[in-house]
């Protein structure tokens, strides 16, 4: 049987020139870093040569870059980390959107729940934050605003750089103003130029872009106020203490900067294959609707909703075929209640539980994607078929 893996921002495989990067630090250069001897500095340099990339890659100082455990970790440190560090300041006010992944959200509700305040902005139908509505809803008391680069389930990209512009004017009224985003699914496709960006914090996630799991960055520009969220050791400046995982900051960096190399020519073939993945579903199945921006989106994701299918049941039918596919967000994808992200885009909960995601990588192939519409429309159409008539 074929198999055609297309959820590539649930996760990616390793890249064959990370893993390699890698391998050495898991075997015979495997001192603590923390450690002065050989071993130890050995460790050490690696880490540090790490930090260097990454910050060249995002054009940014080294020491303005942190490793932590997973882009959620690195959310929550940016989160939290400033809104605690910005309460004894009187700030006690975040802005986030209806279409942040849960890394993000529940990090908000969360601090909401200690009486910070909380603005959840709408969008558009294509997921889009209005400049407008960010605007009137900053007041004095807001520390924070993190908006995401581009949704990791409809692919829309969020004017990130219109937004910062916006927060830099706002800055010479309102003080100990911050803007944070979560790149986590841009990397492989938009530039990561925090000063182009015009972000003061900025979270990524290895697994996302053909790194290891386990390891995620997070920009601090300096001079922004953070606070760790755990305690034990002045690891990573004391923002996230433990031994670093060598192996996997090494893998991390090496993946991002292979990724942002080849950057252009990923997108530019992997854009090509998702119009001919949206122009093959939308002429074979009716009833079928894209979801997200038309235009500004992500060049590897294609989201669809289905009348009269449902979603789970199309994926395991899918699956039947070899076919690797979503209903949204894998770290939501086991709940049973619409994708918040579609719910907040207006689409009405019949329709959002027909809600397929495909997300294409490098290894994407024509013959791949020709093989999902050879699939697809048989699949939709035997459970429509299947499916009781109200």
């Amino acid at each position: 049987m074929k198999k055609v893996y297309l959820d590539y921002a649930a996760t990616t495989p390793v890249d064959k020139r990370v893993l390699k990067s890698m391998l050495p630090y898991f075997s015979i250069k495997f001192g603590n870093p923390s450690s002065i001897h050989f071993w130890g500095q050995e460790a050490r340099l690696a880490v540090e040569k790490a930090r260097e990339k990454v910050a060249k890659i995002l054009n940014c100082l080294p020491e303005e870059i942190y490793f932590s455990g997973t882009t959620t970790i690195s959310d929550n440190l940016a989160i939290q980390g400033i809104m605690r560090t910005l309460r004894k300041n009187g700030k006690n006010h975040l802005i986030t959107s209806a279409v942040e992944h849960h890394a993000v959200l529940d990090s908000c509700k969360a601090l909401e729940k200690e009486e910070f305040k909380l603005t959840i902005l709408p969008v558009d139908r294509y997921g889009t934050v209005s400049l407008q509505d960010l605007e009137k809803a900053i007041t004095p008391q807001t520390g924070l605003v993190t908006i995401m680069y581009a949704n990791n389930e409809v692919g829309t990209i969020e004017p990130i750089e219109e937004i910062a512009k916006k927060i830099q004017i706002l800055k010479s009224k309102i003080q100990n103003l911050y803007f944070h985003t979560d790149a986590a699914a841009a990397v492989e496709y938009l530039s990561l130029d925090v000063k182009e960006l015009g972000v003061d914090l900025l979270s990524l996630g290895a697994h996302k872009f053909h790194g290891p799991k386990g390891v995620g960055i997070l920009y601090v520009k300096k001079g922004t106020p953070i606070s760790p969220l755990t305690f034990g050791g002045h690891h990573e400046r004391g923002i996230w203490p433990g031994t670093e995982a060598v192996p996997l900051i090494v893998g991390a960096a090496e993946a991002l900067e292979i990724a942002q190399k080849e950057r252009k020519e990923t997108s530019e073939r992997v854009s090509k294959l998702r119009d001919k993945l949206i122009k093959g579903i939308l002429k074979k199945i009716p009833g079928s609707w894209l979801t997200g921006h038309p235009q500004k989106r992500l060049p590897d994701i294609a989201s669809f909703v289905f009348e009269g299918a449902e979603g789970e049941s199309i994926l395991l039918a899918l699956s039947d075929k070899g076919i690797a596919a979503s209903s949204g967000s894998a770290c939501t994808s086991g709940l049973l209640q619409p994708s918040h992200v579609l719910t907040a885009m207006g689409i009405p909960p019949e329709l959002s539980h027909g809600s397929i995601r495909f997300s294409l990588g490098k290894e994407t192939t024509t013959q791949d994607i020709e093989y999902v519409l050879e699939v697809l429309p048989k699949v939709i159409s035997r459970l429509r078929k299947m499916a009781p008539k109200i």
